[in-house]
């Protein structure tokens, strides 16, 4: 019954035709009768409940009320006409207002009506806007029992009457098919041992549930699906990379030992314990994919320069690609002056889109003879005429700004893969790491080093610019530097830059005695460079920027960051740009600038910021006001398909389940070749087929 159902054509379902068949195909991807089951309900309304306007609590709930029609009247003319109504519970009364199709609203005094609809409050009297209204004889007991599936639609799907009470008759249509039985695509022993329904009993209560208990079961069911399998695709992959034959990295030598020795502080326990983990599978035989996470500040910079200096003792050269040439740049600096205590043992060099073809050439020359130890670049690493003698271990910084197929040319220059590490300074929710990132090994340095001041967040308005100047020009008397920046958004474009330039214009006029830079990602690579170095050199006092400057950058004499329309950003971006300042030994400052009038979950950010500068909790608080969207990344990740019930940012308890789950399976047959376990094999074929898989990184 479910081959039958997955390959009836959308058609085999009553009251679809074709042109209703045809919207369902783009807009919703339902192609089968089996997709149709699939597209679940976004909420579900009791419609076993009456009750009396004075219960009424939340202007998010639907509610029904038994009640009588009192008074009504028109306003207005043409099309500014609307229908005002008075409804009588008995006790209380609301208002019910039409806005549309007015003439065909019909009412009578001195009859019984079912009102259904969400309230909203105005003038001390809760309205209804365009409720339903049934006259009580004409209500079914259908309408008042259980609860009422909703489903997603889109406008065009409503052109063809494609709503939500059409969507739900043509499921039930296919109740009779369903309740046949269906083959359920994973286990009896996973589904008994986690107490889960069969995927027949999941169907038909996901969309027609008996209670509240059971719609609650099936939806649980039908998320550790997903999970389930995105994480059996995820280890069989991990499984498979951890077959592949690796450079063995076991020495660790004079080049390690004189860096580490050499340096005037102690590495924080997180980078040891992070170094330790990393040098493990550099020594294993196995290619490494690993993920290294830390916050701002962190120092994973340091830790991939030791890294680089175990492949080195080895006999191997590593890279190290970042995504902007100031940060390659920045990191090239870094890492010589890392360096210079071991003289000419270590040969670095830097390769971007600015060097000239002439100092292309001995840099092409030392990565083939092997005179060159360690590479910084950008995507310049990536061109075919970059070979190598000896490539031994890739470091992708920022590694989401990359492309799975870019990343890929560096390790396919080899024989044997490289090892891979990739690092981020966005702190990845657990979630989100154990299904984006869920086929790597993952290493965190939680750890700030010793000395490090928190960075001091505040919050003001708009309106109280002048105080921040204040406090500004105080900080730049002091010798300290500062950023302000602006937002930019793609879709206002013109305006931001607008607004860009007037704070610019405004900060020049405040601030004349002091010197400015401005950089925005429209203007030439560079003359935004050029500007970025004059403030990085201590030229410029204020840089007036966009987020260009949330990744990379190091300026430890900027002390202070002001965001504009700090409303404007997300959580993540926000804790980015922060990270940019509290890099030298004074205290730092993060000014967040802000409208007066503010939504919940915005004023709920800003407190966020202001309560914390721990990297990891921002971000598990971001997923919870945001839900997962469109996740970075996901659509280069490899996932099998996508979550169409399950979400990262509620159902994280489920997911370690799940993942449980599929773990057990692997371990015991990485391949899926045992008889029992083909259903899962098949499965993931399935899913496969349906979806570009880019997930590879080896």
């Amino acid at each position: 019954m479910l081959m039958e159902l997955a390959h009836r054509d959308i058609t085999y379902c009553k009251n679809v035709g074709a042109k209703r068949a045809d919207i369902l195909r783009k807009e919703l991807n339902v192609h089968t009768a089996m997709d149709m089951l699939r597209q679940y309900p976004y909420k579900y309304i009791d419609r076993s409940r009456f009750y009396r306007i004075a219960e009424i609590e939340d202007e998010d709930t639907y509610v029904q009320i038994v009640g009588e029609i009192t008074e009504w009247h028109t306003i207005g003319i043409g099309k500014a006409q609307r229908l005002s109504a008075t409804f009588f519970d008995g006790t209380h009364q609301c208002e019910l207002v039409w806005f549309k199709g007015v003439q065909y609203v019909k009412l009578q005094r001195g009859i019984k009506y079912l009102l259904f609809g969400k309230p909203s409050r105005f003038n001390h009297i809760y309205n209804f806007v365009h409720p339903d209204l049934t006259p009580w004889s004409k209500v079914t007991s259908e309408m008042t029992q259980g609860l009422e599936p909703y489903y997603n639609t889109t406008e065009k799907m409503k052109r063809v009457n494609l709503n939500s009470k059409a969507m739900r008759s043509i499921i039930a249509e296919l109740l009779p098919d369903l309740r046949q039985g269906i083959p359920d695509i994973i286990g009896m022993d996973v589904l008994q041992k986690y107490h889960l329904m069969s995927l027949t009993e999941a169907l038909v209560n996901v969309h027609f549930p008996a209670n509240t208990q059971a719609m609650q079961n099936a939806r649980a069911r039908l998320k550790f699906e997903e999970f389930f399998y995105i994480q059996l695709q995820l280890l069989r992959q991990m499984k498979r990379r951890e077959q592949n034959s690796g450079f063995t990295m076991p020495t660790v030598g004079s080049r390690f030992h004189g860096l580490y020795q050499a340096l005037p502080f102690e590495l924080t326990n997180a980078q040891k314990r992070v170094i330790r983990e990393i040098h493990a599978d550099l020594k294993s035989g196995k290619q490494m994919n690993r993920l290294l996470q830390g916050d701002v500040g962190s120092g994973k910079t340091l830790v991939a320069l030791l890294c680089c200096l175990l492949a080195v003792d080895n006999g191997y050269q590593a890279c190290i690609m970042a995504p902007t040439e100031i940060l390659a740049n920045q990191h090239y600096e870094t890492l010589k002056s890392f360096l210079a205590p071991l003289g000419d043992t270590v040969h670095i060099s830097l390769l971007t889109g600015s060097t000239t073809t002439k100092q292309r050439t001995p840099i092409h020359q030392g990565l083939m003879d092997g005179t060159i130890h360690i590479l910084i670049g950008t995507h310049a690493l990536l061109e075919d005429n970059v070979q190598w003698q000896n490539l031994g271990l890739v470091i992708i910084d920022e590694q989401h700004r990359f492309g799975v197929a870019q990343r890929a040319k560096l390790w396919s220059k080899n024989t044997l893969p490289p090892h891979v590490l990739v690092m981020t300074a966005t702190p990845i929710p657990r979630t989100l790491a154990m299904t984006v990132y869920g086929d790597l090994r993952v290493s965190v340095i939680d750890e700030l080093p010793p000395g490090r001041k928190p960075v001091q967040t505040f919050h003001y308005s708009l309106q109280r610019r002048q105080q921040v100047y204040s406090f500004v020009q105080k900080q730049i008397e002091e010798g300290r530097q500062v950023y302000v920046v602006f937002p930019l958004i793609k879709e206002n474009e013109s305006l931001d830059l607008q607004d860009l330039q007037n704070g610019y214009n405004e900060l020049c006029d405040v601030f004349p005695n002091y010197r400015i830079s401005m950089v925005h990602g429209q203007m030439k690579a560079a003359d935004k460079d050029y500007q970025m170095q004059r403030f990085i050199s201590g030229e410029t006092q204020i840089l007036v920027a966009t987020t260009v400057i949330e990744v990379g950058v190091n300026v430890p004499n900027a002390s202070v960051m002001i965001i504009q329309n700090a409303e404007r950003f997300g959580l993540s971006q926000l804790h980015q740009l922060r990270g940019r300042v509290g890099r030298g030994a004074d205290q730092s400052y993060c000014l967040l600038l802000t409208k007066i009038e503010l939504s919940k979950d915005t004023r709920k950010r800003m407190d966020i910021m202001v309560a914390t500068n721990d990297g990891f909790r921002i971000a598990e608080a971001d997923l919870q006001l945001r839900g997962p969207g469109d996740l970075e990344g996901t659509q280069q990740s490899g996932l099998p398909f996508e979550l169409r019930i399950a979400n990262l940012a509620t159902d994280g308890q489920l997911l370690s389940i799940a993942r449980e789950a599929a773990s057990e399976i692997i371990e015991r047959d990485p391949m899926l070749e045992d008889e029992y376990n083909r259903i899962y094999k098949r499965q993931l074929d399935i899913m496969r087929s349906k979806a570009q898989n880019w997930s590879g990184i080896s």
